[in-house]
């Protein structure tokens, strides 16, 4: 007889078995989207619908999804609901930017991101993580997902920025939960599509916390420029440097190159924090799970000094980080927008339809997935994670804008992890009811107060 445990099935809403009246769904996208979908949106491949703001259709079926994301690409823009809400706060950067802009920025950044590159930064991702670590103490208890925000913070400021962010890293993790909580929501005006004069109350108190985050890009962008005035040749050649340089009148512009700081200063390094802690707080609730990648991570760091090989040394490791990504995607919505109308088979995409590609769905569909609510990492381990089609399954998007920065997200979240679980195991306490809020991401209500135990 199989001893082994039920699976772990983590926190999450349950679908809802009727709509909610319009009131009651600005109120809920409001506080939560994640507790809107009901049960036909886990259910069905497509739905389409008359919403509030007009025009919704849902699409779930993977097929469609890759219709909307690469096939047909060019017949979508980006949701106006989703830039109302990005745009204030990243502007022209890779995210919200669009059109020519976006191929600028993305073309400036490619260099940034290939292989060579990023195997480049695994000696400094090591360096932080390992600096990080020292600071536990065998007993105490933490707020793990404010801890990974700074974890990643730190990796991001050594591996793209060589250290010379301007800013305090004390109240860091304060300020991005700040900003999140007060500009990084859907407002009711947005969801009616209301004219951009009307003042966004939800956004008027994110304001004061917007401009600190524009002053420290300000700042570190004047410190990179005066070492470069004084020594051209001595500035370290990273992200930083290869923006500054793609300023001008055939690049990117100064504005251009603030907003795309920005972006990864805000949302690059926010989502791998996120995964991490919903990843070792799955682990935590499933030792079962746990104890065989301590196992793996331990071989690997006795065995491979190189920490650039160890995301395919580890596949275990992985396996678990994937499926965290499964039940919490940091980016929990994919939003576009038709320029023409069309058809998908028997589906019709009307005018200015708002199509959301839910990976919050998608990931948990009960047509695509089996036990989608449980954590069970073995979905990726090596001969199964083949057999996942490549649009059910999107942590990181899809298409022309695709995260650039994925691979760079694995091999630190893999560097992160063998460093956290060698040397010490993260236990829940009673404190620890995590209950996920969508954001910008998916973030831990409450946090994640954990127990840290050297092993």
């Amino acid at each position: 007889m199989d001893a082994r445990p039920a699976p772990f099935v983590p926190p999450a809403p349950r679908p809802r078995t009727r709509p909610p009246s319009a009131l009651e769904m600005m109120r809920i996208v409001y506080r939560n989207p994640l507790e809107l979908w009901g049960e036909p949106s886990y259910n069905e491949p497509w739905i389409s619908v008359n919403g509030v703001g007009g025009p919704l259709v849902i699409a779930n079926d993977p097929g469609l999804v890759r219709h909307v994301l690469v096939d047909n690409a060019k017949n979508y823009r980006m949701a106006t609901v989703r830039q109302k809400i990005l745009r204030p706060i990243l502007r022209d950067g890779l995210l919200t930017a669009e059109g020519e802009v976006w191929r600028r920025s993305r073309k400036a950044m490619a260099p940034v991101f290939t292989p060579r590159h990023i195997f480049g930064f695994a000696q400094p991702m090591l360096k932080r993580a390992l600096e990080f670590v020292e600071r536990y103490e065998d007993g105490a208890v933490t707020d793990l997902a404010a801890d990974m925000t700074m974890l990643t913070y730190e990796i991001l400021a050594e591996t793209l920025f060589s250290g010379e962010i301007a800013g305090s890293k004390e109240t860091f993790s304060q300020d991005i939960d700040r900003l999140l909580e007060t500009m990084g929501r859907v407002d009711p005006l947005d969801l009616l599509r209301a004219p951009d004069w009307l003042p966004r109350l939800t956004r008027i108190r994110g304001r004061k916390t917007m401009a600190y985050f524009r002053g420290i890009v300000s700042d570190t962008m004047a410190l990179r420029e005066d070492r470069l005035k004084r020594d051209p040749d001595g500035a370290p050649q990273d992200f930083l440097t290869l923006l500054l340089k793609a300023e001008g009148p055939d690049g990117l512009t100064r504005a251009e190159v603030e907003d795309n700081i920005i972006t990864f200063i805000g949302a690059g390094h926010e989502t791998t924090a996120r995964a991490l802690g919903w990843t070792l707080y799955c682990l935590a609730e499933a030792p079962w799970e746990r104890e065989p990648i301590e196992r793996e991570i331990d071989a690997v760091l006795a065995g491979e000094p190189d920490p650039a090989k160890w995301l395919e040394a580890m596949p275990l490791t992985r396996a678990a980080f994937d499926e965290a990504l499964r039940l919490y995607p940091p980016a929990p919505s994919i939003n576009r927008e038709p320029i023409e109308p069309e058809h998908y088979k028997d589906l019709y995409i009307p005018p200015k339809a708002a199509v959301l590609v839910m990976p919050w769905v998608i990931h948990r569909h009960r047509k695509l997935w089996d036990k989608p609510d449980a954590f069970l990492p073995e979905r990726f381990h090596p001969g199964n994670r083949e057999k996942i089609d490549r649009f059910q399954y999107l942590p990181f998007g899809a298409g022309p804008r695709v995260c650039i920065g994925a691979a760079f997200a694995m091999q630190e979240a893999m560097i992160a992890l063998a460093v956290l679980m060698s040397r010490f195991r993260f236990e829940t306490t009673a404190d620890t009811r995590p209950w996920p809020v969508q954001k910008l991401t998916t973030q831990p209500q409450g946090g994640l107060p954990m127990r840290v135990t050297r092993r």
